[in-house]
């Protein structure tokens, strides 16, 4: 199934936080199980400006809908949710 967003709006799918920093230290389990704020978009709906499919982003930490698409999990975003694209 795949789901197309309308207007303003875009559907991401959130990147895994990561266990381990580049420099190898281990991070807490509080930290690592925080909400994510960086995500993969997965559509774009026709009305969305800046950003396409495959672009990383950063987004509120308490923005968009949570919805599950054959068991995973994603984001909706509107505009004002989405604070930039990670290049």
């Amino acid at each position: 199934m795949k789901m197309k967003p309308l207007g303003k709006r875009i559907v991401v799918k959130a990147l895994e936080q990561k266990q381990k920093t580049e420099g190898g230290i281990y991070l807490p389990e509080t930290a690592s199980k925080e909400k994510p704020q960086q995500g993969e978009v997965t559509a774009v709906g026709n009305e969305f400006k800046g950003v396409k499919i495959g672009d990383k982003v950063i987004f509120a930490k308490y923005g968009g809908t949570e919805i599950k698409i054959e068991g995973e999990d994603y984001l909706v975003l509107g505009e004002d949710d989405v604070l930039g694209i990670i290049e």
